[in-house]
């Protein structure tokens, strides 16, 4: 029972001890980073591997709509734990660039 009851009070000691100052924090970046200098480089018309030649690899290609790649992008922050998420989402008609919505806009508009 001793035993039981030192090790759960070193188990919330150690638990506790990410709140004090001191300790780092890390921001946890997820997906595809895109810029607004990428997307203002999108014409429509450019072929998938131009678009991927600017854009990167997207992070998914829905199986279910052929054409339609998504650009995910999230991070939270360490400090505040804010999470803050952008998404791009360009379409493809017959391997050609038609269009794009999401957080960005051609032109400099996010």
């Amino acid at each position: 029972m001793q035993k039981l009851l030192i090790a759960s009070i070193v188990t919330l000691f150690l638990t506790g001890c990410s709140g004090f100052p001191g300790v780092y924090k890390f921001d946890i970046p997820q997906g595809n980073v895109v810029t607004q200098d990428m997307v203002d480089q999108l014409r429509p018309g450019m072929t998938e591997s131009q678009v991927r030649f600017v854009m990167g690899t997207p992070l998914v290609t829905d199986t279910f709509h052929e054409g339609q790649w998504d650009y995910i992008y999230q991070i939270k922050n360490a400090d505040d734990g804010t999470v803050n998420r952008e998404r791009i989402t360009l379409f493809f008609d017959e391997g050609k660039l038609k269009s794009l919505s999401g957080d960005f806009r051609p032109g400099g508009g996010k």
